[in-house]
């Protein structure tokens, strides 16, 4: 078996499969001398520059390999001609909304309209459990902490992510509860909703109820009952949205779990359904392979005003666009920010890049969409949800047990976390390090995947607590 990859023929580093020399699994060595103020190159693109001369079979990481990323560029659209091949699609079992969206799970969920009120929440979703049935998933509260003392923009998102998270299709009904004093009003909130079902979404303002328990469990005995009357039926996988996001990467992500998810956005997409792929600081390096897959000059226009709107977010605070590799994601192999982008845009396949969101915007697009949000695992997964996801596709190299609003899927980068983390971690792509081909696995986890969707499985975060809600803050609080 190979103790290294070369990832590409142009690739100046190769990645080491378990430790040598002292040079951890996963990281990179030299397989040529690299001057001083050279690329580095690793997937046939830079991913930085040598600090400093490198010998031939060093270690190549932080101490001699630096970023070249800095603030916004210029860019031109190179239209890079990517449509998919149509495929026929599966089929999966889900729950048909009268909206035209269709749910994976029917969940019936209780969201607060103000942090002030997550305890309330929280006792309404304990009592309420006597009216869970088999045909509803569960009686789900989700505490966050913000909904008053925001302005301007910063509130509108709050209320656009909170409309998002109504809106999701895996809620079969929704109980929103106000507090009646903050800013974020529910008849405001109402007018960025839109229309809505009122057989679907009730709203209960708890200081205007003697006792806002008794009064929510009444409209929640209503609400679960409209959510029983839901049952599976066969769905085609067109109806599918999924979301893409990578947390706690090591230098193997970008080898298995990222391309395995590539292969799976490009199955979505070409059979009609749509993909999700978020992270904008972790597209910094790579966005230039994203923005050639734009559709149109109209998508290109909007990419490049993702990536800069996002640099100028970080140099408004003082901060470098290029510090974003966590201490666990260099300890697993990952040096730059150029490094960890090149491979977590692999998580959207090879598909023509459809459109782009703003925060807490619906998914509009079949094919792949881009996000605007940051790359924390919390808020991007979230917002994935407020987007319209139906699950989340989570690659890791480190592992981690967090789950999201929506079923949130763990596949490993590495076999020996899959065996190590088996209550975290779904599906194994590092498989694909131990001789089996893309193919084969790609269509195991196509089955897995449309199985997920029919409550077939279930993730094993869903077994979890995902009752925290991480909203992107991004303003002053009175």
């Amino acid at each position: 078996m190979e103790t290294v990859i070369r990832i590409h023929p142009a690739d100046n580093v190769e990645v080491l499969l378990a430790g040598q020399d002292g040079i951890p699994a996963g990281h990179k060595r030299a397989v040529r001398p690299i001057r001083a103020g050279e690329a580095v190159v690793k997937y046939g693109y830079p991913i930085g520059e040598a600090s400093r001369d490198i010998a031939a079979g060093e270690w190549v990481h932080s101490h001699n390999l630096k970023t070249r990323l800095s603030g916004q560029l210029e860019y031109a659209y190179h239209p890079a001609g990517c449509a998919l091949k149509p495929l026929p699609p599966r089929t999966f079992r889900g729950y048909r909304r009268p909206d035209g969206q269709t749910g994976i799970r029917n969940e019936v969920w209780i969201i607060p309209t103000v942090g002030c009120v997550n305890a309330i929440a929280r006792e309404i979703e304990r009592q309420a459990q006597q009216f869970l049935v088999p045909e509803i998933d569960g009686i789900t509260a989700y505490s966050h902490p913000y909904g008053c003392s925001q302005l301007g923009e910063d509130h509108l998102a709050t209320q656009k992510a909170l409309c998002g998270l109504i809106r999701n299709p895996n809620a079969g009904a929704v109980l929103v509860l106000g507090l009646g004093c903050e800013n974020n009003q529910i008849a405001d909130l109402k007018q960025v909703l839109g229309e809505y079902d009122p057989d679907r979404v009730k709203f209960l303002v708890c200081q205007e109820c003697g006792d806002e328990v008794a009064e929510a469990l009444a409209l929640l005995r209503e609400l679960c009952g409209y959510a029983a009357s839901f049952r599976r039926e066969e769905c085609s996988a067109a109806e599918l949205v999924i979301g893409l996001k990578c947390g706690g990467s090591d230098g193997f992500s970008g080898i298995t779990a990222n391309p395995l998810l590539g292969r799976l956005t490009d199955a979505i997409a070409a059979m009609g359904g749509a993909a999700i792929l978020t992270e904008v600081p972790e597209m910094f390096g790579a966005e230039t392979l994203l923005m050639d897959r734009c559709r149109d000059e109209e998508t290109f226009r909007k990419t490049v005003s993702l990536v800069n709107d996002f640099k100028e977010y970080f140099l408004s605070h003082g901060q470098p666009v290029g510090e974003n590799p966590s201490p666990g994601n260099k300890a697993g192999g990952i040096t730059t920010l150029e490094e960890k982008s090149l491979g977590c845009v692999q998580k959207g396949g090879s598909a023509p890049v459809n459109g782009v969101l703003r925060y807490g915007e619906p998914v509009r697009e079949r094919g792949l969409n881009l996000l605007q949000a940051p790359g924390n695992d919390l808020v991007a997964s979230a917002a994935l949800a407020f987007s319209g996801a139906q699950m989340v596709l989570f690659t890791t190299g480190r592992g981690t047990p967090f789950g999201c609003p929506v079923p949130t899927v763990k596949i490993s980068s590495n076999s020996a976390l899959a065996q190590t983390k088996r209550s975290w971690i779904d599906f194994d792509a590092g498989r694909l390090l131990s001789g089996t081909s893309m193919e084969e696995l790609a269509a195991e986890f196509l089955d897995y995947i449309l199985a997920l969707a029919s409550g077939e499985v279930r993730a094993k975060s869903e077994r979890l607590d995902k009752r925290d809600l991480a909203i992107f803050k991004n303003g002053v609080t009175l």
